[in-house]
């Protein structure tokens, strides 16, 4: 699913006769009611995918939009244990869908069968809901909380997630940590998805790792000798980059490129202040060996080096920030972790119909618009906003819905451009400038 029609479609069986069924499944809907489940579903996404506050005020303009006329006190007596559970069931169904983008890979990222990025974000619970999505606790006791579980092709902007786990589950985990993934494709993941074990495991299936160095993980040479690393990254003397050939761990032994990138002296210092401070937080003293490693940035991978350069490596490793951007976008743009009300259900019910919603706009991202290199998502989002009353207007007539999504994807291309950066630029620059590197 990548073409307006197609997605125009799809959305209109989720928020149709998808949230309808749903409805009666999940005992949101007892009896036939103006807030049936696709009404009120479509209330709630397109409210909360128009709007930075979710009043009562803005819930009721969106039931008229979805063709409900009903009070504010109507709304709020839906909020409960089955809204919740429609809600979540809805999102599980739009998850399920599955999305084929067209390819949009240039540059670095056309060498490899996908990179796929993994990354989580913490959204808090209130305390109530904690019997449900257990968070990790503190010193004034139980919590509630999810994680959200994400995975992103870097190339077509595939998106699988999120996928919601308790606040506590370890990102070792996760569902995305060792899915299938195609012969020579590169998987990417910050230090919380480190496994040496995944990685041989991939290398076995022809997939390559990318990833930062894991503090005191056993470094050995080719002839399995111990490398004290330390003094060998001191051996190499001022040299920018530099890299040698390692088998890594103790039991595991996977055989990589060690990369060492030395970094400008103003990001070594904010490194140590980051460790002192995490070490005064904790407690504990920092070692002195710790905090000279912050002199290089350090990356492991098994990409052959006639695939992938030092140089390239690091602005591979950098390109993991593009699944950051969503998570922030959600939460300054859709403001997942936000709500006005104190009541539990509501809370829970409107979680779910901003990741709804979060889906929807990601959708009409891969409509056309991911090819563009030079793609603002935040414009886009913002865009989209202005837009969410037309397309719950436009649900119900096929061509109206078309009309509407072609027009955004007008917006997008004339509007969402990134500022190009002559200090500081973007990733696509980036990754522009490597393939213009090669091909000069």
């Amino acid at each position: 699913m990548t073409t307006i029609p197609s997605v125009s479609e799809t959305m209109q069986m989720i928020f149709g006769p998808s949230a309808d069924r749903l409805g009666w499944q999940t005992g949101y809907s007892q009896r036939k009611s103006e807030l049936s489940g696709s009404i009120f579903m479509q209330t709630l996404v397109f409210g909360c995918l128009g709007t930075e506050q979710v009043t009562f005020t803005q819930l009721n303009a969106a039931a008229l939009d979805a063709g409900a006329a009903v009070s504010n006190q109507a709304i709020d007596q839906r909020f409960s244990p089955a809204s919740a559970a429609l809600a979540q069931a809805v999102l599980a169904e739009c998850l399920r869908v599955v999305v084929v983008p067209r390819p949009a890979a240039q540059g670095l990222l056309a060498r490899f069968k996908g990179v796929y990025i993994r990354d989580s974000s913490v959204v808090s619970l209130p305390a109530e809901l904690g019997q449900i999505w257990p968070g990790v606790g503190n010193r004034q006791g139980p919590t509630a909380g999810v994680k959200l579980q994400v995975r992103l092709e870097l190339g077509d902007g595939q998106l699988a997630g999120p996928l919601v786990q308790p606040a506590r589950a370890a990102d070792s985990r996760s569902p995305f940590q060792s899915e299938a993934l195609p012969t020579g494709a590169v998987r990417l993941g910050d230090l919380a998805y480190f496994s040496l074990e995944q990685f041989a495991d991939d290398q076995r299936q022809g997939v390559y790792t990318c990833s930062r160095y894991k503090l005191d993980t056993l470094v050995f040479d080719e002839q399995d000798r111990s490398i004290d690393l330390l003094p060998w990254l001191r051996s190499q003397g001022e040299r920018r980059h530099f890299e040698r050939p390692i088998r890594l761990g103790k039991q595991a032994r996977f055989a990589c490129r060690l990369l060492a990138i030395r970094v400008p002296p103003q990001v070594e210092a904010q490194r140590r202040r980051k460790l002192r401070e995490y070490a005064r937080k904790k407690q504990v003293t920092p070692q002195l060996s710790t905090l000279a490693l912050t002199r290089w940035t350090l990356i492991v991978t098994d990409v052959p080096v006639e695939l992938l350069s030092i140089e390239e490596a690091q602005v591979l490793m950098d390109a993991r920030w593009q699944i950051e951007i969503l998570f922030k976008l959600w939460k300054s743009v859709l403001h997942i972790d936000q709500w006005r009300s104190k009541k539990p259900w509501r809370i829970l019910t409107e979680f779910y119909a901003k990741l709804i919603a979060a889906v929807i706009l990601h959708w009409t991202f891969l409509a056309g618009f991911w090819r563009d290199p030079h793609r603002s998502l935040w414009k886009a989002a913002l865009i989209l906003r202005r837009f969410a009353p037309l397309l719950a207007i436009a649900l119900p007539d096929r061509t109206q819905l078309v009309a509407v999504l072609t027009h955004i994807q007008v917006h997008f291309r004339h509007v969402c451009k990134l500022n190009r950066r002559k200090k500081d630029p973007s990733t696509a620059q980036r990754l522009l400038a490597v393939e213009t590197m090669l091909e000069h």
